[in-house]
């Protein structure tokens, strides 16, 4: 065959894609650092020759919005499929979703349409995107609570700058990268950078390490936590009514640029002493990795510093604790000054914990 160009192409036939990989898809995607199943999902489509909006055929599924809901719950059955058809093991597939966890209630409701004063389903930071090789969501940009990116200190958006429109990549039915809007075709790379002033950045980062930190130690405090947050335009002062995950990301961060500037009580009032104490701490230093290197700080400057002869020592030496302990139970006669010298080592035990 000759083209306009004069040259000659060789047309032949080939083995079906089916044919040469039965087993599994013929191109594999590893999954990024913090990636969203359905990110996941709309590159893998991509990457063997099916636009995302026509993929759920052949996971079995319905249309609409299809992939995020697959981020919130995973059937076994369309696992198992992914996993047989990639190689990719199930638990590095649920590890991409948002099911369950003490963070659940902080996701930001499927919304499929994006009204202007409302909540769409996904963020998106346009450096990130920019900086990526393979333009990928992260998991943390479904969160609510976030409103900016930690890494470039940029606000995130919710919607295409040129069409308002919310993102859509699950409904693209042509073969375009999932960084360009569905809609109307923008690049979200380009999308103008977003401010948000550094205090509401700071308190940003303090509640999402107070989550954190308290999801280790029990769900009723992180169910506490979360709660407080869904809260926070009351506290803000925000006559809305809703939620925080109703909110769009514009009026979240006027939402935590108000809250920087009020007092903690919103989120300790009510609250244990030590439980609360923590809390202040955490959002006083910026973040609980700041509140760490704060402390690592001060005992390094302390490190082999004079000890004042007026100050009790921190630390109780065991073998007069355990000494005294011996004393008390065999010796009635030397019972009350053992009891003195037992009282006195407890006290410095204690100061340790």
């Amino acid at each position: 065959m000759t083209g306009n160009a004069g040259r000659a192409f060789a047309i032949e036939i080939r083995e079906r894609y089916r044919d040469v990989a039965p087993d599994k898809w013929p191109v594999a995607v590893e999954p990024l650092p913090d990636e969203l199943l359905s990110s996941w999902l709309h590159r893998l489509a991509m990457a063997n020759g099916i636009a995302p909006r026509s993929f759920p055929s052949v996971l079995g599924l319905g249309e609409g919005m299809w992939s995020p809901r697959l981020d919130l719950r995973l059937p076994r059955n369309v696992a198992t499929l992914l996993s047989d058809q990639t190689g990719l093991g199930i638990k590095n597939l649920s590890a991409m979703t948002m099911s369950g966890g003490a963070m659940a209630p902080l996701l930001l409701p499927l919304r499929d349409s994006a009204h202007r004063n409302r909540s769409t389903w996904m963020q998106y930071c346009p450096l990130c995107l920019a900086a990526d090789e393979a333009p990928y969501f992260r998991r943390q940009w479904r969160l609510a609570s976030r409103v900016s990116c930690f890494a470039h200190g940029c606000g995130l958006r919710d919607r295409c700058p040129a069409c308002r429109a919310g993102i859509a990549t699950f409904d693209q039915g042509e073969f375009v990268p999932q960084h360009f809007c569905a809609r109307c075709g923008f690049d979200l790379r380009a999308a103008p950078k977003a401010s948000v002033k550094a205090t509401a950045r700071r308190l940003e980062r303090a509640i999402a390490d107070i989550c954190m930190v308290e999801s280790v130690k029990g769900s009723a405090k992180t169910s506490d936590a979360v709660s407080r947050v869904l809260r926070t335009p009351a506290a803000a002062n925000i006559r809305s009514g809703r939620t925080l995950t109703n909110l769009s990301t514009a009026a979240r961060v006027g939402c935590f640029e108000a809250l920087a500037a009020k007092p903690l009580d919103w989120l300790v009032n009510d609250m244990d002493g030590a439980d609360a104490y923590r809390r202040w701490m955490i959002v006083a230093a910026g973040g609980h990795e700041a509140l760490i290197a704060r402390f690592a700080d001060f005992l390094e400057g302390h490190k082999g510093a004079p000890r004042s002869k007026r100050t009790p020592g921190m630390c109780a030496d065991r073998s007069e604790l355990f000494g005294a302990y011996l004393r008390v139970m065999h010796s009635d006669g030397a019972r009350a000054s053992a009891k003195g010298s037992c009282g006195s080592s407890t006290r410095h035990s204690k100061s340790v914990i």
